[in-house]
């Protein structure tokens, strides 16, 4: 076969292998050469094809629909967590977890302490109650509440915890934190982005500003919408499924953004592969579970 009957194919084309429908859908990471085309499946990871041996089958419309095709991190020759498919890590997330999300070890170990601290939450920051302490100035019992919830698991680190209480000392540093809570939780006024924005400035001039915290008040509250960022191991996770989250270790509203899609597209694929998950809790559970270190150590 000569050259000029080798099909070509361009960064960002969506293509099927022709003999391993088992690699499912892939995208075209960079031009083909004459010779070969280097092609990351969902199912198999980076691949460089010869192209006198294959000719991937180009696929368009709904074919070529894929989430994590949308938000494919793509690091070219560079070291890192070695990529597996999605059935690879539910398999690993089973061995750990057999009867899954419903099964009573992931229930001991993982889910009913966070389901405790949800209830906490819905309780000590429920709105009517907080809105009226704004109201009458006790911004105190508003961060008195938020550490009750903070204290109520280990998801966040001994000394975050203490330099969140000790940003929380001054007076003025109480009345901003518990505007911007309440405002975070509850505020009608704008989206969901300009809160957290206003939420994460106020913990930089506390000097609490940690993903943890940031992200950990609306996970409890909200567990069907929210998710808890934990950097190292929701990069892994990430890094594992191929998936970009643009991680950057400031308070920022894109990584949160994409870590919601992420959770999102965990929470699809686990549910339409049968697993079930409830909520956002259990996919912070499987997260957690399938980093290379193994969850039981």
């Amino acid at each position: 076969m000569t050259d000029a009957n080798i099909e070509s194919y361009k960064r960002g084309d969506r293509v099927r292998h022709p003999t391993k429908p088992s690699w499912g859908l892939g995208q075209v990471l960079e031009d083909s050469t004459a010779e070969s085309v280097r092609i990351f499946f969902v199912g198999a990871g980076e691949k460089l094809l010869g192209l006198s041996y294959v000719h991937p089958i180009k696929v368009t419309g709904a074919e070529a629909a894929s989430t994590l095709l949308d938000n494919l991190m793509i690091k070219a020759g560079a070291e890192g967590i070695k990529f597996k498919s999605l059935p690879e890590s539910i398999q690993y997330f089973l061995s750990e977890f057999p009867e899954g999300f419903h099964g009573e070890r992931l229930h001991r170990h993982e889910r009913r302490y966070k389901i405790e601290a949800h209830e906490l939450g819905k309780e000590q920051l429920e709105p009517i109650v907080l809105r009226s302490l704004l109201s009458a100035g006790n911004y105190g019992e508003v961060c008195a509440r938020a550490l009750k919830l903070v204290n109520a698991t280990n998801l966040i680190f001994p000394n975050e915890k203490m330099t969140l209480k000790d940003g929380l000392k001054p007076t003025e540093n109480q009345t901003k934190f518990a505007t911007a809570l309440v405002d975070l939780l509850y505020g009608t006024h704008d989206e969901y982005e300009q809160r957290f924005v206003r939420f994460a400035t106020v913990l930089e001039e506390i000097g609490a500003a940690k993903w943890t915290t940031a992200t950990y008040f609306a996970f409890f509250v909200f567990p069907q919408e929210h998710m808890f960022l934990k950097p190292t191991v929701t990069q892994e996770a990430a890094d594992l499924c191929g998936f970009e989250i643009s991680y950057k270790p400031q308070l920022n509203w894109k990584t949160y953004e994409r870590v919601l899609a992420f959770s999102k597209w965990l929470f699809d694929e686990l549910t339409e592969r049968g697993l079930k998950p409830r909520d956002m809790i259990d996919v912070q559970s499987f997260i957690w579970c399938i980093g290379p270190e193994s969850y039981a150590a």
